[in-house]
Formats: structure tokens, C-alpha cells, sequence
């Protein structure tokens, strides 16, 4: 098969890229001494997976108890759980553990380290778990000088629980400009992450375990004192965010979409391809970028070429600059099949239930991913 006999919207992984990517974080994790915990959430394909535990991943990173089913049934046995716990999915998460997965869970207060322990009373076990550590003011945790931060560790100690250490993502990150930005931002998430866990050691707690990252800042420290293992996921793939931030080039973007034309508007100066929101997601990244970056079918971009407008089913292919180009519709006739990178790549992932593996022009494999919660 190649890529010519898909049906579109299809998502292409281009499998060179894929494997230089997984073998560059994984030689960045070693030059900073620690290990790699990839968050898997982005690809949600056990393929890749595999790829990554091969190139030597510790362990993985999910967002979402179903892909720690599914990972979890493919044996892998170390996973961090890095979403806020709440009682309710408490069961679930001990009936993993229970089966010989160890299954890590964060959280960031008073409220649910203590339904935490009385789960875990209530049922004999003992869990896994790490405080989230609020590095940049952007999303979850608490600060490294909180008072809740001492206070949740006892509750856990008193209670039962076995407090693995402290973790944190930077998502600040994604809005640096230029190296010098990103360099400062990996030190502001390292810095304060060791700091959180030693205001813990200070108080008492044994805080081995110390997990910072994200693809921007895992790529721009330039140190990693005090840090045990480090957390990254969208380098698999690479985006146009990334490309943007400087974390990429082009040519390392693993993941696209392939489209075909199905009409114009000439007048405005619109192909219209049958890749639409529903193909690329509605996430337009953060260097008007449209909804993704025009190729031919070889993956080579067309200049100036965006999608700049998309329906459900409908996107709209036209010059960045706004201006209409005549020749277009010439150029690219009905039946003229094209491939999208995209602004998020674990967006537009999302909005498909395979890959079409790819070597040149040459589908090599159909890997499945998954969606859900």
C-alpha cells in the first residue's frame, strides 16, 4: 500500500521521524542524568510505546485512567497518573495496583490526601503518590513555600500512604520566546520543584523522587541538579508549536494529515480540502499557523499555503497573506491530495483511531491509538 491508496482524512506518522525523536529525548535525559518518563498521552498507541521503552523510558506518564488500562495491559508496570486524584476514581486506580500495576497518583491539598487515606484504610492498601508543585502560577499544585505543602505530606504519612515525592509541569513554558526565555523557565521549574522537596526532607518526609518537564523546558535545561526523572511527550510527534518555540524544525514534525481537494472557490482564492475541524481539531496554535501548514503529498510545504478557515468536514486552503491567488485552483485541481502538519499534535491525534505508518511515499503499517477517559 502507499499513501495514495488511503481514503482521507488520514493520519500519517512518518516512522524516521518518529524514531529520531523518541532516540533524541532519550539521549537529552542521559545527558542530564536522569531518567525518562514519557507522557504518553499524546499518541495513545502502544506501538510507540514499545518504541520508547526500547529506547529506554523508565516508565510512562498518562492523562487518563483509560490509557492506564490499556498500557497497563500491555505490561507496562510503572505509571504516573499526572492528573489531580479524586475519590471517585480511587477504586479504579486500586484495582490497577491490585493487578501488579504501579500506579503513582498526584495531588495538591489537604482535602484529597485525606480522601486519599480513608480509601485507603477503608480497603487495606496502601497507595502510591506524589504532591504537585505549582512551578509557574499556570495551571495545578501548590507553591514550594505553601503551608499546605508540609501539611498534605503529613496527612499522607499519618494516614498510610507511601509519598514518593514531589512533581510539576511547567506549561509557561509554551508561551517563552527564544532560548534565553526557555532556558530560564527549566531553571525556574527545576529550581522550584527541589526546593519543594526540600522544604519536605526539612519537615521530615523522605521525598525521593523529584519529576519535572515538558518537551520545551526537557530541551532547554541546562541542569537538572536535584531532579530524578524527567517528563515529556508531544517530542514523538513534534508540532507547529514546537517549530514555533524553536524546540523543531519542520522536518521533524513526525505527524500529518493527508487531504484531498474536493473544490475551490475561485474568486477568493480557496481550495477546499475534506480535512476540516473535525480532521485537524480547532486548536490553532500560537503562531497563526491557521489550522496547519499546506504540503504536497511528499510532505514538502507549500509556500505560503495555510488552512486558513475550517468547517466540520471543510477546510480552507489559501494564501497566508490573505491575498487571492488566480493560478490556485490550477495547481491544485479536485482529487489533488495534500498533507497538513499541525498545531497540536496530540490534538489532532485525537480526532483519529489509527495511523497510517509511513516510509516515503510507502505505508509500511496501520497502528491503532485510542481516545476516552
Amino acid at each position: 500500500m502507499t499513501i495514495a491508496d488511503l481514503p482521507t482524512p488520514a493520519a500519517l506518522l512518518d516512522a524516521e521521524r518518529l524514531n529520531r525523536n523518541i532516540a533524541a529525548m532519550q539521549a537529552r535525559a542521559r545527558a542530564l542524568g536522569v531518567r525518562l518518563r514519557p507522557h504518553v498521552k499524546t499518541t495513545k498507541c502502544w506501538p510507540v510505546v514499545q518504541r520508547q521503552l526500547a529506547a529506554g523510558a523508565t516508565g510512562i506518564t498518562v492523562s487518563t485512567l483509560k490509557e492506564a488500562e490499556q498500557f497497563a495491559a500491555q505490561g507496562v508496570s510503572d505509571i504516573l497518573y499526572a492528573v489531580g486524584i479524586v475519590p471517585g476514581k480511587l477504586a479504579a486506580v486500586r484495582a490497577l495496583r491490585e493487578q501488579g500495576c504501579r500506579l503513582t497518583v498526584i495531588l495538591d491539598s489537604v482535602e484529597a490526601a485525606e480522601a486519599l487515606v480513608a480509601h485507603g484504610r477503608a480497603h487495606g492498601h496502601r497507595f502510591d503518590v506524589m504532591i504537585e508543585i505549582d512551578t509557574d502560577g499556570q495551571r495545578a499544585g501548590l507553591a514550594p513555600d505553601a503551608p499546605a505543602l508540609p501539611a498534605v505530606a503529613r496527612v499522607l504519612a499519618e494516614g498510610g500512604a507511601q509519598l514518593l515525592g514531589v512533581m510539576t509541569h511547567c506549561g509557561a513554558s509554551y508561551g517563552c520566546r527564544g532560548e534565553a526565555e526557555l532556558a530560564a523557565m527549566a531553571e525556574q521549574e527545576r529550581a522550584r520543584c527541589v526546593a519543594a522537596a526540600q522544604v519536605l526532607r526539612a519537615a521530615g518526609h523522605a521525598c525521593p523522587e523529584v519529576s519535572v518537564g515538558s518537551t520545551p523546558t526537557a530541551l532547554f535545561a541546562r541542569s537538572l541538579h536535584g531532579v530524578t526523572e524527567l517528563r515529556a511527550g508531544v517530542y514523538a510527534f513534534h508540532d507547529l508549536v514546537m517549530r514555533g518555540l524553536g524546540v523543531c524544525g519542520t522536518d521533524d514534525i513526525a505527524l500529518s494529515v493527508l487531504t484531498t481537494v474536493i473544490g475551490h472557490q475561485r474568486d477568493k482564492g480557496w481550495v477546499l480540502v475534506d480535512a476540516g475541524w473535525m480532521a485537524m481539531s480547532r486548536d490553532r496554535g500560537r503562531d497563526d499557523c491557521g489550522y496547519g501548514v499546506v504540503c504536497d503529498e511528499a510532505g514538502r510545504p507549500l509556500p505560503g499555503l495555510l488552512v486558513t478557515g475550517a468547517n466540520q468536514e471543510h477546510g480552507i486552503v489559501s494564501r497566508a497573506d490573505g491575498s487571492a491567488d488566480a493560478g490556485l485552483a490550477e495547481r491544485l485541481p479536485v482529487g489533488t491530495r495534500l498533507r497538513v502538519l499541525p498545531n497540536h499534535a496530540c490534538a489532532t491525534a485525537s480526532q483519529f483511531d489509527r495511523y497510517a505508518v509511513c516510509a516515503g511515499a510507502a505505508v509500511t503499517a496501520t497502528w491503532p491509538r485510542f481516545n476516552g477517559w
